[in-house]
């Protein structure tokens, strides 16, 4: 569990709420703030929308990747690095085909078949094309499912502006009748808040997540692919290390040097 995310979305809440109950009215000021309608206008219009703007498959893979916002992304770029320098001096000592058996105890399967089209004898070239595509194709089902959350984050607020726009058309038509200017009214305000609400507190933050951890997959596949041409190519371990480390902040090449992999930015 990312406790970056589930406090920061827990947290906004909770300051809503605060917010609300400490002003006039106290808890009693709660009801104020629901309103049935103004959900059904905001959030139906919203997910209306994005229905209407992907399949239907599209649509609920978006709805489902909310709960990647919330798991701890894994990535070690010291102990990534680690593992191409280990593989490089294999490759120095024994020889290219003695990677076939160390690839088996790879987890990553990207890094994987990458060494397996080494040991196979893949021009340098076609190595690099076919991992770069391959990279190239998981980043754009990534920015499909950010561009989900982005596009939720837009639709919020413009249909909070249409429920507005709905509840001062109701008022301005029955100004001679008192008793409706407060439901309408409260319609108006409340559908841009619903509106401001789901675009900042929820859409917006998780589509950021998604974006970040996306960032970070792509830069430690960068590193695998960058490395294992240059294990192919015969280069040092030692020159291998110092470009790839090229991709680590100031901070984490400095805790690879101490000899802790894999540090923090």
């Amino acid at each position: 569990m990312d406790l970056a995310t589930l406090i920061g979305i827990v947290g906004g809440a909770v300051l809503v709420f605060v917010g609300i109950v400490t002003g006039e009215g106290g808890f009693g000021a709660l009801k104020n703030f629901a309103d049935f309608v103004s959900v059904i206008i905001t959030v139906g219009g919203s997910m209306a929308e994005l229905l209407a703007s992907y399949t239907v498959s599209d649509f609920l893979n978006g709805l489902k990747s909310i709960t990647f916002a919330f798991k701890v992304q894994k990535v070690d770029e010291g102990e990534t690095i680690k593992k191409i320098i280990d593989l490089s001096n294999i490759a120095r000592k024994e020889g290219l085909l003695q990677l076939e058996e160390a690839a088996n105890d790879l987890d990553d399967q990207f890094m994987k078949k990458g060494v397996l089209l080494i040991v196979d004898g893949t021009d340098p070239d076609l190595v690099r094309a076919i991992l770069e595509t391959e990279l190239e194709c998981i980043e754009g089902r990534h920015k499909k499912v950010i561009g989900f959350w982005s596009n939720l984050a837009a639709m919020g607020p413009a249909w909070g502006m249409i429920g507005t726009l709905i509840g001062l058309v109701n008022m301005l038509k029955t100004l001679s009748d008192a008793s409706t200017i407060g439901p309408n009214m409260a319609v108006a305000l409340l559908t841009t808040l619903y509106g401001s609400l789901l675009a900042n507190w929820l859409a917006t933050p998780v589509a950021n997540k998604l974006s970040d951890n996306n960032d970070k997959e792509v830069m430690m596949k960068e590193v695998m692919i960058e490395g294992l041409l240059s294990i192919q190519a015969g280069e040092n371990p030692r020159v291998i290390e110092e470009k790839l480390k090229s991709f680590l902040s100031p901070k984490q090449r400095e805790m690879m040097s101490d000899g802790n992999e894999g540090g923090e930015n």
